[in-house]
């Protein structure tokens, strides 16, 4: 009898299992998350460079998209005549990864798969691969390898909406709807999933995070997290606002994903990009709120990265070769703003704050002096000042000039004086903030 009541209860555990949608039954796995200390690693890495690639950007199209709503005859030349065009012969991911390095980014995500279900990298799950292409190489492999050689930290994207796979089912392709195919209930899209996340996590050693588009990644972020514990997942774990960013801080870790123009993908023909100047002003936003910049880098169907982006790029990268010290390593102080001057603070040492100072409706002259009173913050009698990048001795070709900082304590709150020192551009104008350190404050009934 009572082997009959462990059998009968066996079944009746079998059947409740059972009557669980999938994504539930995945979701039930207990420990399953980001590792806290990588968390806290994550959110000292500051900004990060996007990168959205696949073989439409032969057409300038926006990436995989143009797949939803399309004609039986546009999805058969998408699908097998438009591989035969994607041959990036250019591709060199180790100048990708120089420019991010020398720019000040700390991670690098790659769309291994997005929604198209065209994947980088030659997989046994489908022929809608880098493998059908003339290129044929390992797109994910070279990019793993160089942001190994430069210390950079690796990730990848992952959509398990698979347009090719619901196409081949007979299924409308669509992202809403009653009879939108996700993957807790498509068990043949799950299980084709389920094959390339294990190629991806097993073949190119530890990857550091993982970026999981689409409506429904639940069973993808569980099944990443067994492969590999330490992998940070972002979305699909933690906020991530896309085209914009929180008017205030988010509770956890957070990343704001951007765009450089109007497209994720490749645009050559009526794109409008954001400015050097514009990516600086966003980042600092973020860091200021606690969050990290997630920036997107659209390649050449040729594999080059598109000059009007690589410009974009170094005015950013000489901004953070002088103020890289203000955006990595930081945590949001207990007030974000005063003004226009923006605040962060050393994750290491809650009494060192880096203030942000924008060059203000006039352009602030090389030389010129500039005083500020922060009412924010109280100075502890040992408060030193620094503008970084520059020494405070000296202006070039004016000898008696005076630079050094100065911090004083007024009724009033922390007044700072600063000179704008170091000679960037030729001309000497520099129309983007420039970061002054101090060291021994904090803030005045906050903390």
């Amino acid at each position: 009898m009572a082997v009959t009541n462990k059998i009968t209860l066996g079944y009746i555990c079998l059947a409740l299992t059972l009557s669980v949608p999938l994504c539930m039954q995945a979701n039930d796995t207990s420990g399953i998350s980001n590792n806290p200390d990588r968390v806290e690693a994550f959110m000292d890495w500051g900004v990060g460079m996007f990168i959205h690639w696949s073989l439409d950007s032969e057409l300038g199209s926006v990436i995989s998209h143009s797949m939803v709503g399309a004609s039986d005859d546009y999805l058969s030349r998408y699908i097998n005549e438009l591989p035969r065009f994607f041959n990036p012969r250019e591709y060199d991911p180790e100048e990708w990864v120089k420019l991010a390095k020398l720019a000040g980014f700390k991670y690098m995500v790659l769309t291994t798969k997005h929604h198209s279900g065209f994947c980088l990298w030659p997989t046994k799950t489908t022929s809608f691969s880098i493998d059908s292409t003339p290129y044929k190489q390992d797109i994910v492999k070279l990019f793993v390898d160089a942001c190994r050689k430069y210390d950079m930290k690796t990730g990848f994207y992952f959509s398990p909406e698979d347009f090719w796979f619901l196409h081949k089912q007979g299924k409308v392709i669509r992202r809403r709807g009653a009879d939108y195919a996700h993957t807790s209930n498509n068990k043949q899209l799950w299980e084709h999933n389920r094959k390339q996340i294990k190629e991806l996590f097993t073949k190119y050693g530890p990857i550091d995070v993982v970026f999981l588009d689409g409506h429904d990644n639940r069973l993808a972020r569980n099944y990443i997290h067994k492969l590999q514990p330490e992998c940070l997942v972002t979305r699909g774990e933690m906020e991530t606002p896309e085209q914009k960013i929180p008017n205030n801080p988010l509770k956890g870790p957070w990343e704001s994903c951007f765009t450089l123009g109007t497209q994720w993908q490749f645009k050559p023909t009526n794109e409008m990009y954001k400015s050097g100047g514009k990516l600086i002003e966003m980042l600092i936003d973020v860091r200021a709120k606690g969050g990290n910049l997630l920036i997107n880098m659209g390649p050449e169907p040729s594999g080059n990265i598109p000059h009007e982006q690589e410009r974009c790029f170094r005015e950013l990268g000489l901004w953070m070769f002088v103020n890289c010290e203000a955006i990595h390593n930081v945590r949001p102080c207990p007030v974000i703003k005063e003004n226009d001057l923006n605040f962060t603070r050393s994750g290491n040492d809650n009494s060192t704050v880096y203030v942000f100072v924008p060059q203000g409706e006039k352009q602030w002259k090389r030389g010129e002096r500039r005083e500020f009173v922060l009412k924010s913050l109280v100075a502890d009698g040992k408060t030193r000042i620094s503008v970084l990048g520059q020494n405070d001795r000296v202006v070039e070709y004016s000898p008696a000039a005076k630079p050094a900082s100065k911090v004083v304590q007024t009724e009033e709150g922390v007044k700072i004086s600063v000179v704008r020192a170091q000679r960037l551009y030729n001309n000497s104008e520099w129309p983007n903030p420039i970061v002054v350190k101090l060291e021994g404050v904090k803030f005045a009934s906050r903390e």
